[in-house]
C-alpha cells in the first residue's frame, strides 16, 4: 500500500514510508513547478480526461477506484498544480507491475512520462521488488523507445491482448485485437528522479 504524503516543492528529497518500506519521494524545485503525489479520488475527473484523451479503449472510473481501494501505488504528476499524468503500479512479492502510465496527450514529449516511470521504479525499490514488468502495444513506438532507454527489454508477447487499435498493421489474425509486448527491467538499477526534463 502506498499512503499519501504532504506535497511540497522545496527542491529536496524526502524519505517517506510506503507500506513497510521506506521510499525516496523526489520533490521538484519551485521554479519548475513539477511534482508527484499520491492519487486521490478527487483527482479522478482530471485523470479520466487524460485517460480518455489518450486511449481508444480507456479505463473506467470503476477501475481507477478499485486500484485506489486495493492500495495499489497510484500517483499523479502535477505541473503548476494541474495534473498532467499518472502512474499505477501493483507490487506483489518481488515483482512490480506497471498497470497504467499515461501523460496528457497535449504534454507528451516534455519528459513527464520518464519522470513518472523513474518515480515508480524508486517506489518499487522501496518495496524490495527485484523486477518491474509492463505491457505495451507494438504500435506505441514512443512508449517503447522510452522504456528501452530506461533499461527495459522484451521478455515475451501476449497474443491478442489489446482491443482493436487504429494501427491495423499490428492487428492479429483478423480478430481486431493487438498483441502486447511484455517488457522487464531490474529494479536495482533504478535511476534518480532528478534530470533535465528536455532530455525525455
Amino acid at each position: 500500500m502506498c499512503p499519501g504524503y504532504t506535497h511540497t516543492v522545496t527542491g529536496l528529497a524526502q524519505w517517506q514510508h510506503c507500506g513497510q518500506a521506506k521510499i525516496l519521494v523526489s520533490v521538484c524545485r519551485r521554479e519548475i513547478g513539477i511534482g508527484l503525489r499520491p492519487m486521490q479520488e478527487l483527482d479522478l475527473y482530471r485523470v479520466l480526461e487524460i485517460e480518455r484523451g489518450a486511449y481508444q479503449y480507456p479505463w473506467s472510473k470503476g477501475i481507477f477506484l478499485d486500484c485506489l481501494q486495493a492500495g495499489y501505488c497510484c500517483w499523479v504528476l502535477e505541473n503548476d498544480q494541474w495534473v498532467k499524468g499518472y502512474g499505477i503500479m501493483q507490487v506483489l512479492a518481488d515483482e512490480a507491475h506497471v498497470l497504467n502510465l499515461c501523460i496528457d496527450s497535449q504534454c507528451q514529449g516534455a519528459g513527464f512520462g520518464r519522470r513518472v516511470l523513474r518515480h515508480l521504479m524508486e517506489i518499487a525499490a522501496g518495496h524490495y521488488a527485484q523486477n518491474m514488468i509492463l505491457e505495451v502495444r507494438p504500435s506505441n513506438k514512443a512508449a517503447i523507445a522510452l522504456y528501452y532507454s530506461e533499461g527495459f527489454n522484451q521478455i515475451g508477447r501476449r497474443k491478442k491482448y489489446y482491443p482493436n487499435h487504429k494501427s491495423r498493421e499490428y492487428l492479429q489474425g483478423g480478430s481486431n485485437r493487438e498483441d502486447a509486448l511484455v517488457l522487464s527491467c531490474p529494479v536495482d538499477g533504478a535511476r534518480g528522479d532528478f534530470y533535465p526534463l528536455g532530455l525525455a
